[in-house]
């Protein structure tokens, strides 16, 4: 039961980690700057409700204004690619198996009885009778 916790914890930590650093899932992580940017307008203006601020910044461009820099800090106004995601593509290398000849050299051994001067009749005359030539 406790390893069954901890490796859904290790997947969790691991699909958090994949995600944030290849997809733009980092820019929730400024979802605090856009309510704190959001106050600041509304101490200038009290009458600004959240969605004409949505409006103001992100429906109508980025317009060069005096806050122009702290607009920039919102979520989703700049691009970043995480540079992983545009390097992980690496072309594959052929891979080339060479398989060996094998020669097999068919070494002939050969025996005593069949060399030249070699007899097998030799051998059996010991056990025949004596011969008068």
């Amino acid at each position: 039961m406790y390893f069954c916790r901890v490796k859904k914890i290790i997947s969790i930590f691991f699909l958090t980690i994949y995600l944030f650093s290849t997809t733009q899932a980092v820019e929730l992580l400024k979802l605090p700057v856009i309510f704190q940017h959001y106050h600041e307008h509304k101490m200038l203006d009290k009458d600004m409700t959240f969605l004409a601020f949505l409006d103001m910044h992100y429906m109508h461009g980025s317009p060069h204004d005096a806050d122009y820099d702290r607009d920039m800090q919102l979520p989703f106004k700049t691009c970043a690619h995480p540079i992983i995601a545009i390097a992980s593509y690496v072309a594959p290398v052929p891979i080339s198996i060479a398989v060996p000849k094998v020669f097999y050299v068919e070494k002939k051994q050969h025996l005593i009885y069949n060399t030249i001067g070699y007899s097998f009749n030799y051998h059996s005359s010991v056990w025949q009778p004596p011969r008068a030539c």
